[in-house]
């Protein structure tokens, strides 16, 4: 797969420097909306439920309201973007980054839904699902760059052999679906 490369633009003196545009995880908008959907259905089914029997009142409705909204926080995945060497991940309640150039550590748990974790010098942590990465290229490319970075300083000490099995999946994945596409399966 060819690398991208980009040229740091010419600024003139002064002029404050150009900022690289987030990269953004591209699922996570059809991940919230089915989130979305899910507690909206269930909001609907459970009023219609107490609708149905008789026993709705504004109590109930406002408990039912409650517990929607509390399944849409838990079905949100944290939206994940990169810049400049830092990984984001927005949740619900709060926001943790790390710079991706001074990482320390990287564990991958596997199980019902496997985590990624990237630990960076400062303390910083983000945990992700590793699918996000396999999905968008562009921060598996920010990822994979900054991680060659820590290796290149020595500060990642633990974690290079996940992020080669994963870099290994992506690159199998990337390969099947060439295949698939050129008809050559």
């Amino acid at each position: 797969m060819a690398r991208r490369t980009t040229r740091p633009a010419r600024r003139t003196p002064g002029a404050p420097p150009e900022r690289v545009p987030w990269t953004h995880d591209s699922a996570w908008a059809g991940d919230a909306r089915s989130a979305a959907a899910c507690s909206l259905l269930l909001l609907g089914l459970l009023l219609a439920l107490d609708a149905a029997v008789g026993r709705l009142t504004g109590w109930r409705a406002l408990l039912w309201l409650g517990l929607g909204v509390l399944l849409f926080a838990v079905l949100t995945p944290p939206r994940v973007a990169a810049r400049d060497r830092t990984l984001v991940s927005r949740g619900p309640l709060r926001v943790r980054s790390v710079r991706l150039d001074q990482l320390i550590a990287v564990r991958r748990s596997d199980g019902i839904s496997p985590r990624l974790t990237l630990r960076d010098a400062a303390g910083g942590e983000v945990v992700l699902d590793p699918e996000v990465l396999v999905v968008n290229p562009e921060l598996w490319h920010l990822v994979s760059d900054g991680a060659r970075a820590s290796v290149a300083r020595g500060s990642l000490l633990c974690g290079a052999t996940a992020l080669r099995r994963l870099s290994e999946r992506i690159d199998r994945d990337t390969a099947e679906g060439v295949f698939r596409a050129s008809g050559l399966e």
